[in-house]
């Protein structure tokens, strides 16, 4: 498949799921929205908005000029530092973790937007030190000390879950860049002592790690949200209750319209429309690293993959909590969950990965050219 009709297969499948995430959302928030606002749609204008932010947002990205973009990655590292920073200093406390600024009416989390500053620097850098990525100092040090800076102020927040997909994505970038094994073996050992370190280290992660392991432990408690989902999950069968027919969202199942989106999805849609979306996702994925594959340089082919790794692993962890395989995490469904940041950004890295493939065809009609 050329990189015209893999970018046409990109949009159609972004289409879609964009599309069960308007239904979905204005399913499960319909009954929270009129008990907190006094009208039905309220959150469903504010997806409806956020994604037309998002749209908005990718279009002015694929009007920058791609070389531009290489050049602004480590500017945009910095500033999301900065942002990060501003967070922890200014922003409000909610949940026990600061993690949003206020904008007047507005709430942005700038996690969100790290995490694509930060692929974006590290496909820079791994581009510009691809030949050195078997050597520990000059190779692997900078896009470590690169990931664990980043990934180090939003555990501060505290994010772990947003700190475990940057360093997924950054170990993603290191393999494909063919940094030696046992290299990568010796990170994987490391960041996996540190995880232990992190959950026991505080009450709230050592709860979820127990309601995980035994819900019905806690089942008014820890356990309540995983075993509601379990419920909706159950209740949907093959084919679904209908298009509205949920009754856990009526307040019994937590963040229905957002972080346990799938569980309404799976409730309403039944095994056929949950296996749809998983579908659709791992289309996505194939298309995604078929453009990578595609790229004719390695700062679009880095770019790429991490994007696509970066979408991809959001979605596995939101579905493998949703579903029993993994602990509470507050990751939300790309593309499909209410939340405004992580759509407008979601969409902002679906443009960087049209304008990475676009730029490719521009290079291999140049070199054509040039010959």
């Amino acid at each position: 498949m050329n990189p015209r009709k893999l970018r046409q297969l990109l949009f159609v499948i972004v289409s879609a799921l964009l599309a069960i995430g308007i239904v979905a959302v204005a399913s499960a928030s319909a009954m929270a929205s009129q008990a907190t606002y006094g009208h039905t749609f309220h959150f469903v204008h504010h997806h409806l908005a956020s994604i037309a932010v998002g749209l908005l947002a990718g279009l002015a990205c694929l009007a920058i000029p791609y070389e531009q973009l290489r050049r602004a990655a480590r500017w945009l590292f910095v500033l999301s530092l900065l942002l990060l920073a501003l967070v922890l200093l200014i922003g409000p406390e909610m949940g026990g973790a600061k993690r949003w600024v206020r904008l007047g009416r507005l709430s942005l989390q700038p996690s969100e937007f790290a995490q694509l500053s930060l692929v974006l620097y590290l496909a820079d850098l791994l581009a510009r030190h691809s030949g050195r990525l078997h050597e520990i100092r000059r190779g692997l040090l900078p896009p470590l000390a690169a990931t664990g800076l980043m990934a180090g102020v939003v555990l501060i927040q505290p994010d772990l879950g947003t700190a475990i997909v940057m360093g997924a994505a950054a170990m993603l970038l290191l393999a494909i860049g063919r940094a030696r094994g046992k290299h990568l073996a010796l990170i994987m050992g490391v960041a996996a002592v540190a995880f232990v370190v992190l959950v026991f280290s505080e009450e709230y992660r050592m709860r979820r790690m127990f309601a995980f392991l035994d819900p019905m432990k806690d089942p008014r408690g820890s356990g309540y949200q995983i075993l509601q989902s379990y419920v909706a999950m159950a209740s949907g069968g093959v084919a679904g209750l209908g298009v509205g027919g949920s009754l856990q969202k009526l307040f019994y199942l937590p963040s229905a319209h957002a972080d346990f989106i799938f569980a309404i999805i799976g409730e309403e849609l039944g095994l056929l429309g949950a296996t749809a979306v998983i579908s659709l996702f791992g289309l996505f994925l194939a298309c995604g690293f078929r453009i990578a594959m595609a790229a004719h340089d390695l700062f679009s082919k880095y770019l790429v993959c991490g994007l696509v790794g970066m979408i991809g692993l959001e979605a596995f962890i939101n579905i493998a909590v949703v579903i029993g395989l993994l602990p509470t995490k507050g990751l939300p469904l790309p593309f499909i969950s209410y939340g405004g940041s992580a759509m407008v950004i979601n969409l902002v890295a679906c443009a960087l990965i049209l304008q990475a493939s676009r730029h490719g065809e521009r290079y291999a009609l140049g070199s054509a050219l040039g010959r």
